[in-house]
């Protein structure tokens, strides 16, 4: 494999001493860290090393005690906004189980997921367009369900379901895009097309990937941000971070 190219200087997302506390316990303990604006990153840690709190805080969900956290050319800090504003703004987010209209088609739930005016008056009167149709077409041929389109969500395997939900994401037209445990609960073929459809995704946006599996982070084979008690513990390529004691002692000793 070839280097993992280096993050540009100019950062899209920026995390600056960013620390919450909940009930005593500190899950983000002065994080800092950047994302560039055409990057691929994996972020890796123990259980409650605050990896899910840190998409907590960029997507609006959690208020983090203090700290900032800049995106692109926003003028204000995304704490500051609400998680529709964030969304708006171009901020993306998959959880690890996938969350499609099971009884709707694969066409139908990526039509509903289009970057599109939805006030209850423009709603009454929308109608699709064949602009619509072909975004969708092409929506599903980027996440390799162009075969599936009439099929219902409910229907397709785990990974194709993920795969649907990403392209629902890509509707929105995000320019970050956080991934959560994506390989969990796919075979082999499907983490391999996955892996594919990441580092390409990752050409024309910002993808930050949280994941548990060495192997599949290496097949990604980009910059890993090492997560411990809410700080960044190590960062660096796959082979540098798990060379690290410190990192072998919280997390890959165990």
């Amino acid at each position: 494999m070839t280097p993992f190219a280096p993050a540009r200087t100019t950062s899209l997302l920026e995390v600056s001493g960013v620390s919450v506390t909940f009930d005593g316990f500190r899950a983000i303990n002065n994080l800092s860290f950047a994302i560039g604006p055409q990057e691929l990153r994996a972020v890796i840690g123990p259980n409650g090393a605050g990896k899910t709190t840190f998409m907590d805080i960029v997507t609006g969900k959690t208020r983090p005690d203090e700290g900032t956290v800049t995106f692109g050319e926003v003028p204000r800090s995304l704490l500051r906004m609400s998680e529709a504003q964030i969304a708006r703004a171009g901020v993306g987010r998959k959880f690890q189980r996938p969350t499609v209209f099971e009884d709707q088609s694969v066409s139908e739930n990526l039509m509903l997921a289009l970057k599109a005016a939805r006030t209850p008056w423009r709603v009454l009167f929308w109608r699709e367009t064949a602009k619509d149709r072909a975004r969708v077409a092409e929506l599903a041929a980027q996440v390799g369900l162009a075969d599936h389109l009439p099929r219902k969500a409910g229907e397709l395997s785990h990974g194709q379901k993920q795969w649907l939900e990403i392209a629902m994401l890509l509707a929105q037209e995000p320019r970050l895009l956080l991934v959560d445990e994506p390989a969990a609960g796919m075979s082999f073929l499907e983490r391999e097309q996955t892996t594919a459809l990441l580092v390409e995704l990752a050409k024309t946006r910002a993808v930050v990937v949280v994941e548990h599996d060495m192997e599949f982070i290496r097949r990604l084979n980009c910059k890993v941000t090492v997560l411990h008690e809410g700080s960044v513990l190590a960062e660096g390529s796959l082979d540098h971070v798990t060379k690290n004691p410190q990192v072998i002692e919280v997390y890959l000793g165990r």
